[in-house]
């Protein structure tokens, strides 16, 4: 599909989507570290569709104040996990938003079968972006971030983005700090966790004939701007884009 088209001001248009594209509903898998994060925002920016994140779409839940965010609050505040069914009914309240009128990419959701089957009676998936890193190179990139115990900044200290000067943050001089669930034994039971936890879900998907786009083998140094090429490649060529 050519996506350039002429503006009012003469600008490219390329990176903004037609208002005539059709609504694309994408899910984006990956192993802790994989920066499903990162390239499911690029993508987002890209189509103009949101990025749908659970922790942040419960946030904003209970931030309205509804019965429903706090039932959420409540799950949060005590460390539990919350159950299927209210997860469900935050992300249904999501998807009848505007926002979410010419589709949106789902990271972090669904994380179970009975999920994914609850999606299905919400909305169509056209793909599911699978990105594959080895569990080696997960290993050495969290094992390696740093944090900032003041502002929250993060950086790598063996790639970028790697602090100026050594254990200390650019943005305000403070120490920085490796969480526990970034030690290499802990990310291990991490990726164990994640991967019992996909596989069903990837064979629902695959009995489904869903669209996948898997991005193999992504390596810890691998340029952002290449890897998110690899999808859109791979997207334009499940004929989505």
């Amino acid at each position: 599909m050519d996506e350039t088209h002429g503006s009012s001001d003469g600008q490219n248009t390329t990176e903004r989507k037609r208002k005539d594209e059709p609504k694309t509903n994408l899910i984006i898998f990956g192993p802790p570290g994989a920066g499903k994060g990162t390239y499911a925002s690029k993508l987002a920016e890209r189509f103009s569709i949101p990025a749908i994140a659970t922790g942040d779409i419960f946030r904003a839940e209970v931030k309205t104040g509804s019965v429903l965010g706090e039932n959420v609050a409540d799950y949060l505040r005590s460390g539990r996990l919350v159950p299927d069914e209210i997860v469900n009914e935050v992300l249904k309240n999501w998807l009848n938003k505007p926002e979410s009128g010419r589709g949106f990419i789902l990271d972090g959701y669904p994380r179970t079968v009975e999920q994914a089957k609850a999606l299905d009676e919400m909305t169509r998936i056209d793909a599911i972006i699978n990105l594959a890193v080895p569990d080696e190179v997960v290993v050495e990139r969290l094992s390696n971030r740093r944090i900032c115990r003041s502002c929250g900044a993060i950086y790598n200290i063996k790639y970028s983005p790697k602090p100026k000067v050594d254990s200390k943050c650019d943005k305000c001089g403070e120490k920085l700090y490796q969480r526990e669930d970034d030690k290499p034994e802990v990310i291990r039971e991490r990726l164990r966790v994640y991967e019992k936890q996909t596989e069903p879900l990837i064979v629902y998907y695959k009995k489904r004939k869903a669209k996948f786009v898997t991005i193999e083998n992504i390596q810890v140094d691998a340029p952002i701007d290449i890897v998110l090429q690899r999808i859109l490649d791979g997207l334009k060529k499940a004929e989505l884009r």
